[in-house]
C-alpha cells in the first residue's frame, strides 16, 4: 500500500534532507509544496491561496487524498521582514497545510518546531501557536519535532547561527541531563527522524527533544 505523503519546505535545511530521504521509498508517493518560481523541484502553488482555502487550493494537487502531511516550514524576522511576516509562515501557512491535509484524509502531521516553543518571545511563542492549533485539527498523530540548534549548511548562509552553531558545538559536553535539549543537533539527524517516523502507526500527540531524536535514528 502507497502512503500518500505531502512536504512543505523542501528546499530548506531540514526540509531537503528529509526529501532525500522519502525519494524513491516504492512506499512512498511524495509531493513537495514550492513557492512559484522556486529552484526546488515540486509542486508549485501560492501559499496565500493555500491560505485562503486550504482544501480547495491541495484537491488539485493530491487528488488521491493525503496519508502524512510534513512541515518544515519556517522563517526568521529578519529574513521575513517583520513579526508579522514571520508569523505568517511559521503559524499561518503551517496551518493552513495541515488544515487542507486534513480535509483531504490525512491522519498524521509531522512538524518541525523548535525547543522551546510556547516559551517567552515572539519566535518561541509563534512556535508554541502553531503547535496548538494543528494539535486541535484533530489528527490521529502528531509528531512534534523540537531540535535543538541545527548543524548543516544552509542554502543562504546566516553568520550569527553560524557563530552560534560553533559556540553551542563548543558547549555540547556541558549539556548533560535536560540541558541536553538545548544543545546543537545535526539537520541530517533531525531529517532522518522524520523519514523514520513518516506513515508510522499509533496515536496522540508525541513530542520530541534532542535525545528523543538521536534514539530514532541511532537506537
Amino acid at each position: 500500500m502507497t502512503t500518500q505523503v505531502l512536504l512543505a519546505g523542501s528546499t530548506g535545511l531540514v526540509g531537503h534532507l528529509v526529501d532525500a530521504g522519502l525519494t524513491g521509498r516504492s512506499d512512498i508517493a511524495l509531493t513537495r509544496l514550492v513557492r512559484p518560481g522556486s529552484s526546488g523541484a515540486g509542486q508549485p502553488i501560492d501559499f496565500e491561496n493555500l491560505y485562503s482555502a486550504p482544501e480547495a487550493t491541495l484537491r488539485p494537487v493530491m487528488p488521491n487524498g493525503v496519508d502524512v502531511a510534513i512541515s518544515c516550514l519556517g522563517t526568521t524576522i529578519r529574513a521575513a521582514g517583520s513579526q508579522a511576516a514571520m508569523y505568517r509562515v511559521d503559524h499561518d501557512y503551517v496551518l493552513a497545510l495541515a488544515q487542507g491535509a486534513r480535509a483531504l484524509g490525512a491522519c498524521q502531521f509531522i512538524l518541525v518546531s523548535s525547543v522551546g516553543a510556547g516559551g517567552p518571545g515572539f519566535y518561541l511563542r509563534t512556535k508554541g501557536a502553531t503547535e496548538r492549533d494543528i494539535i486541535a485539527l484533530g489528527f490521529t498523530r502528531v509528531d512534534l519535532i523540537r531540535p535543538g540548534m541545527l548543524l548543516g549548511d544552509r542554502a543562504r548562509a546566516r553568520p550569527l547561527e553560524r557563530f552560534g552553531q560553533r559556540l553551542a558545538a563548543g558547549l555540547a559536553p556541558l549539556m548533560v541531563g535536560k540541558l541536553s535539549q538545548y544543545g546543537v543537533i545535526s539537520a541530517e539527524t533531525v531529517a532522518g527522524a522524520i523519514v523514520r517516523l513518516t506513515g508510522q502507526e499509533g496515536d496522540g500527540c508525541r513530542t520530541y527533544f534532542n535525545p528523543q531524536i538521536t534514539r530514532i535514528v541511532h537506537p
